[in-house]
């Protein structure tokens, strides 16, 4: 992993060192996160409630907010893109076994991204297509637990209705992919389409009163795809 980080901020400094041409463009749409996701099993919560092990795993649902992307062309060849948005929201449930479908909580995040972008010439200047590599860092905040996951915590006598019980996501860096095309439609407009896979790796942890009860290690690994209109200064 160590040199994959490496190579992809070599990449980047290298785009980053090309001749520039001062260009820069701005993406505005609709952008989607899709979690690919996976994790370890729930295994404290199986325990306690009897349920067999390995039974049970986290999933997160797919959400869509405002995307903004700022792009600087450094050359014909090479751009970089910084990949912005509104904040997600995403539910994190339970699945598997006799609680699939229990709502452990809510959470926030913000995933910025810097990519370097290489640019095809396909000798046609209305289309533009690209593909991309770069580091992600996710940014979770506002993580809410549900109030069925605190009733499901009483009735098993892990909590009490005294106690705080809260829900907890470590922030994450990681790989970024990316794939798409500008279409020119004027002078200055496009549209702009692409498709990005984020590597989204993030510890949950459920607390009361402070204290970790459960915790368990996500895999969210989302595709990330926008369709936005494109102005170039």
């Amino acid at each position: 992993m160590k040199t994959s980080y490496k190579t992809i901020a070599s990449l980047l400094l290298a785009a980053s060192a090309a001749p520039a041409l001062a260009n820069w463009s701005v993406n505005m749409g609709a952008i989607t996160v899709s979690p690919q996701d996976s994790s370890k099993p729930l295994n404290t919560v199986e325990a306690v409630a009897g349920l067999p092990a390995n039974s049970t795993e986290v999933t997160v649902n797919t959400n869509t907010q405002l995307g903004i992307t700022i792009d600087y062309q450094l050359d014909k060849h090479w751009t970089l893109e910084l990949i912005a948005a509104t904040p997600f929201s995403h539910d994190v449930t339970v699945q598997g076994s006799a609680i699939d479908g229990l709502a452990l909580g809510k959470t926030k995040h913000l995933p910025p991204t810097l990519l370097a972008q290489y640019h095809f010439e396909v000798g046609d200047s209305r289309f533009d297509p690209f593909v991309g590599v770069g580091l992600n860092y996710t940014n979770f905040f506002k993580e809410k637990v549900s109030g069925e996951l605190v009733s499901t915590l009483q009735a098993l006598n892990v909590a009490d209705t005294k106690d705080k019980v809260e829900l907890k996501l470590k922030d994450s860096w990681g790989l970024a992919m990316q794939a798409g095309m500008n279409i020119k439609l004027a002078d200055h407009w496009s549209a702009h389409l692409m498709l990005s896979k984020m590597d989204i790796d993030t510890t949950g942890r459920v607390l009361v009163n402070n204290n970790s009860i459960q915790s368990v290690d996500v895999s969210i690994d989302p595709y990330v795809w926008m369709m936005a209109a494109r102005y170039s200064f």
